[in-house]
């Protein structure tokens, strides 16, 4: 999709951990506490908020999976982020999760379609030709390929193989957010 296109029609899906607050590596933010948004990231959701018709979060938790948390504890956690990110003037309208460790048979973790499908079953006019993934691994550019999304990755492209190409790379959403605003802008002069 080209950026110039997007409109109130449009989603964007976005992962949690590394894209929407700190990833704790080789570790799991298992309270509201331990959720630190990225900077500029409230911001970014505000301006998002202006052009996106859906927001919407996809991410793998096996911390549930692996019993570090529970999913009480991890709607704790996500009842905060929409909180804050409302309070700054954004809004995420769902959040979608897995909970399933990643070496189970037929899990519903990212790159399969299964949270997308669970997204376009609660809102049917999503179109994934009109939306789209920024995340910051491989699994959610291949999440989002195969549901024919533009892809954006965040962060440094050091995680993904050579086979895997993201339509952008951004360092942060902070900065993809930048580059809509001025994109959109000069498209509207």
């Amino acid at each position: 999709m080209d950026v110039s296109k997007i409109n109130r029609k449009s989603t964007l899906f976005l992962d949690r951990d590394g894209v929407i607050n700190k990833r704790i590596f080789n570790g799991y933010v298992t309270s509201p506490a331990a959720f630190e948004f990225l900077p500029g990231v409230k911001e970014s959701l505000a301006f998002f908020n202006r052009i996106f018709g859906k927001i919407i979060v996809i991410t793998n938790q096996q911390g549930v999976g692996k019993g570090l948390m529970t999913e009480k504890d991890l709607h704790k956690i996500h009842d905060f982020m929409l909180q804050e990110v409302e309070k700054a003037g954004g809004r995420i309208d769902a959040v979608y999760y897995c909970a399933d460790l990643k070496d189970k048979e037929g899990n519903c973790r990212k790159p399969a379609g299964t949270m997308a499908e669970r997204a376009e079953k609660d809102f049917p006019e999503i179109d994934f030709t009109n939306s789209i993934m920024a995340g910051d691994s491989e699994s959610d550019i291949l999440f989002g390929k195969r549901k024919g999304m533009t892809t954006v990755f965040i962060g440094d492209n050091t995680g993904l193989s050579e086979d895997v190409t993201p339509d952008y790379l951004f360092s942060s959403l902070y900065e993809f957010a930048g580059f809509l605003d001025k994109s959109l802008n000069n498209l509207n002069h």
